[in-house]
């Protein structure tokens, strides 16, 4: 039997500290990261999305940060193709591949055996359906999902035509909801795994997750935000992320700025929130907290025993 690649996998909510933990283990192990974040692969949204500057990075070399522009898509197909490369590439430089982020079904789609359904598309049904965006906007599309699917709709961002239209014609073209899809895949593992999860008490993340925020702003998030608003870049994959579409409300005088950094707090809150119940529902995680910054140098031993002990 042929031997599977090592690779380390480090999740767990935004705000949690992958970042400073990750480029600990790799210096230990002689690691390379691949970020695991579906919005730090575009250039140019650098705060909004906390990407590792070049002197966090210290020497570690990280890969799938920056590689595409805004206005283009990427789904989790993509990253699924690009990351088994990568994992490939780093494995054969006698480095560790670790992929460090928290968009869990683009990391489930590497490791396990995640076959992307490539008969759930008809041309017919999705320009049907986006013949009715046209004519009734999203909103009853958005409603339908929920009825069809409300797993899929919570995970989908209201505004978000092109995954809400996707959920729908998957749904229309198989006769099977896009969870019904995920839940039937194969759970085998693909690699030599060591699945690290990081956590945080609930109250502590989301005084980091706040005060991350309001850092953000410090460093120019608004602005950061206004050159894609100005680029007329608003029904894009890329500004739905957190922080980009909060302040386009703002830019278009919806709300204010107050009421916008009050609305990207509550909906990062929200999503870490998802991300941990999606990681303890989904993947077999190690699980180690953060919540004390003081056990730091404590934590880095007990994950570095756990990632030596299998493999």
């Amino acid at each position: 039997m042929e031997k599977k690649e090592r690779v380390v996998v480090i999740i767990g909510p935004t705000a949690v500290g992958k970042t400073a933990i990750s480029i600990e283990l790799a210096k230990r192990f002689s690691g390379e990261i691949i970020s695991g974040d579906s919005m730090q692969i575009y250039r140019g949204m650098d705060i909004g999305t906390a990407k590792i500057s070049k002197e966090e990075m210290d020497g570690i070399p990280h890969h799938l940060i920056d590689i595409k522009n805004p206005e283009e898509s990427f789904s989790a197909f993509d990253f699924q193709k690009l990351v088994r490369k990568k994992i490939t590439e780093i494995t054969k430089r006698n480095h560790l591949p670790m992929i460090v982020g928290g968009t869990g079904l683009y990391i489930q789609s590497v490791i396990y055996d995640y076959q992307f359904n490539d008969h759930s598309t008809d041309d017919n049904i999705r320009n049907n359906l986006y013949r009715r965006l046209e004519l009734e906007g999203i909103a009853p599309l958005y409603q339908e999902l929920k009825r069809i699917d409300p797993q899929a709709a919570e995970n989908i961002h209201p505004n978000n035509e092109r995954r809400v239209i996707r959920a729908l014609e998957i749904y229309y073209t198989t006769g099977q909801t896009m969870t019904e899809q995920k839940l039937n895949q194969q759970r085998e593992l693909l690699y030599d795994v060591a699945l690290v999860g990081l956590t945080m008490e609930r109250d502590v993340l989301y005084e980091r997750i706040n005060k991350r925020v309001d850092q953000m702003i410090r460093q120019g998030l608004v602005k950061e935000a206004k050159v894609f608003y100005d680029q007329g870049l608003k029904n894009v994959q890329s500004t739905q992320a957190i922080g980009y579409k909060e302040l386009f409300h703002y830019f278009d005088g919806k709300i204010s700025l107050d009421e916008a950094i009050e609305q990207i707090k509550k909906n990062t809150r929200r999503f870490a929130k998802r991300q941990l119940t999606w990681f303890r529902n989904k993947m077999d995680v190690e699980w180690f907290d953060m919540t004390d910054s003081q056990k730091f140098g404590e934590n880095l031993e007990k994950i570095s025993k756990f990632i030596a002990g299998k493999f």
